[in-house]
């Protein structure tokens, strides 16, 4: 997919930075859409895959945690509160994610990439030239 103006201005309104790259890869079948996607947590990043089925998330996994503490964020029980999210018109979850104690900052970022997978899904027709 190609970060046209418009999708690198939503990324940007969800994450709070430009997303930093021209082009983000994914994977399709039928209405699912699969995203490798990383963001900071306290001071390294995380990367995470979210798999979104018709708009909603359908699984997340945390696949690289790098940061000290924190890490309660790759159980179960933390993603589990993804499934089934939907993204509002604000760019915003239709649900609250509990935090975990000692690890904000990674739950934010997590919380990020779940919204930045389901705007991008969104933008999935969108994905010529820029």
């Amino acid at each position: 997919m190609w970060i046209t103006k418009d999708i690198g201005e939503g990324a940007q309104e969800i994450l709070g930075h430009p997303l930093r790259v021209m082009r983000e890869h994914y994977w399709e079948q039928a209405n699912r859409s699969a995203w490798i996607l990383g963001e900071i947590g306290k001071e390294q990043p995380i990367t995470v895959g979210i798999v979104i089925n018709q708009g909603r998330v359908e699984q997340m996994r945390v696949l690289i945690y790098r940061e000290s503490r924190g890490d309660e964020v790759h159980q179960p029980f933390f993603l589990d509160q993804f499934k089934g999210a939907l993204l509002q018109n604000d760019h915003e979850l239709d649900r609250h994610i509990d935090g975990v104690s000692g690890a904000t900052l990674s739950v934010r970022a997590l919380t990020k990439l779940a919204r930045l997978a389901l705007f991008l899904d969104r933008h999935r027709d969108d994905h010529g030239s820029p």
